[in-house]
Parts: structure tokens; sequence; C-alpha cells
């Protein structure tokens, strides 16, 4: 008799669905709120999709760009925890395992580098309604941004290759 294994085709989904949740956390948390370079609505007076304008330099400008915020926040957090649930649904055993195994790590850093990309791609440059660092070099800001997520799926699509399968039904070690 053979024993469950999970390997890493068991798990991309979920865990890639985990890392764009916490790619957007990243993004919002520290872009968006610590270090206030933008927020979702914050360029979309140069956005090419025709956006009414909400400066962040007034109060209702920051009311509704904290909104739109507060909701690409909501999405994020539906994202982690929707990963996490099917990732919950598919490993019922050797959960610490799991945790520690480099296909779950690295498929979250692909979810993390597709967050983005598409958001990059997205938000950036097709809609322009908001910039990862307004001003002068918002291009060079944004392009870093997509090289990162290039980067992150890179790594993360390497970790994952290297990653063995996860024996669900062997003890847990302490």
């Amino acid at each position: 008799m053979t024993r469950p294994t999970m390997d890493g085709a068991d798990i991309r989904v979920p865990a890639t669905i985990l890392g764009v949740g916490l790619g957007g956390f990243v993004d919002g948390i520290l872009l968006h709120q610590v270090l206030q370079w933008h927020h979702l609505l914050s360029s979309t007076d140069t956005d090419r999709i025709g956006i009414r304008y909400y400066p962040v330099d007034t109060v209702a400008g920051l009311r509704m760009n904290t909104l739109w915020d507060g909701l690409f926040h909501t999405v994020t957090w539906v994202a982690v925890l929707t990963g996490l649930a099917l990732l919950y649904a598919r490993v019922t055993r050797s959960r610490g395992r799991l945790w520690r195994s480099p296909a779950l790590w690295g498929w979250a850093l692909v979810g993390w580098g597709l967050f983005n990309l598409v958001e990059g791609l997205v938000d950036h440059q097709i809609l322009g309604i908001h910039h990862v660092h307004g001003g002068p070099q918002q291009l060079w800001w944004d392009l870093g941004f997509l090289a990162l997520g290039a980067v992150f799926v890179a790594v993360g699509w390497a970790v994952q290759r290297r990653a063995s399968a996860v024996d669900l039904c062997a003890p847990e070690r302490r």
C-alpha cells in the first residue's frame, strides 16, 4: 500500500492564492499606509480611464482613497483566507511538515510575484490609477515593482521545484 503524499501540484493553487493575498497585504500596508507613497486612486488625475480625481491632500479625497484602499485590503484578506482554507482542506495530517515545505513557500512567492506583475501592469501601466511612488521618477518605481514581481516568480518557481513531496502519514517529529 502506498502512503499518500502531498506534492507541489496539490498545493500549487492554494499556495499561489495565499501568496497573492500576502503580496497584496504588503503592498497595502507598507506602500499605502506606512510609507503613504500611494493610495488606490491617487493618480486618477492622470489615469487612462477617466476616473474622477480624489486628491489625497484633501479630506474628501483622502476619504475616497481610504475607502478604496479598504476594499483592496478586503480582497487581499479574502485571498489569504481562501488560500488557507484550500490548504486546510487538502492537508488533514502533517500540517507542520507542510508549513516547513519549500513547495508551499515557493508557490506562495510565485503568487506574490504574480500579484506584483498583474497589479503593476493593470493599475500602474494600463489604467494608470496609481503608481508605486508618484513624481518625476514614477516610471522607474513602477518598473522596479514589476522587476521585483518577476524575481519573486522566478525564485518561487526555483524553490518549489527543489521541494520534495510531503509525507502526510509519517508521524510528526518534534
